[in-house]
């Protein structure tokens, strides 16, 4: 059974980044020792997973407002990520971070492409009222 999406955030090529970001961490963080279960492998799934989530929830959201506000989330557990990945580095856990801080990076840029596009549409329908 196939269910419909209201708008499809899956198209955006943010949340589709953000998703395979979010993957790629549920990965690394299956390597990391068992006494980090509840420390840096939780908190670094749930920030992953919060920005795609956030991104899905934004888009569907009742207006464009309420959407730039939940990219605006998105991007902080971006930066929450790359503060937990760049500690991880630092204490052994993940041995290359440059894959996941480039990946970061690009969800960043894609984020900040579409928080400006969605507001000069905003500003430019202020403009026209």
């Amino acid at each position: 059974m196939e269910f419909k999406v209201l708008k499809d955030f899956r198209n955006l090529e943010a949340w589709q980044k953000a998703f395979s970001l979010a993957a790629s961490i549920y990965t690394e963080t299956a390597r990391f020792p068992a006494s980090e279960a509840y420390g840096m492998t939780s908190q670094l799934r749930r920030c992953a997973v919060s920005v795609a989530s956030n991104i899905a929830e934004g888009s569907n959201r009742r207006t464009t407002k309420d959407f730039v506000k939940f990219l605006f989330n998105a991007r902080g557990s971006l930066a929450e990520m790359e503060t937990q990945i760049l500690l991880s580095g630092e204490i052994g856990l993940i041995a290359n971070i440059g894959e996941h801080l480039a990946a970061i990076n690009e969800v960043g840029r894609l984020l900040n492409g579409l928080i400006r596009s969605l507001t000069r549409k905003t500003e430019a329908g202020k403009a026209r009222t």
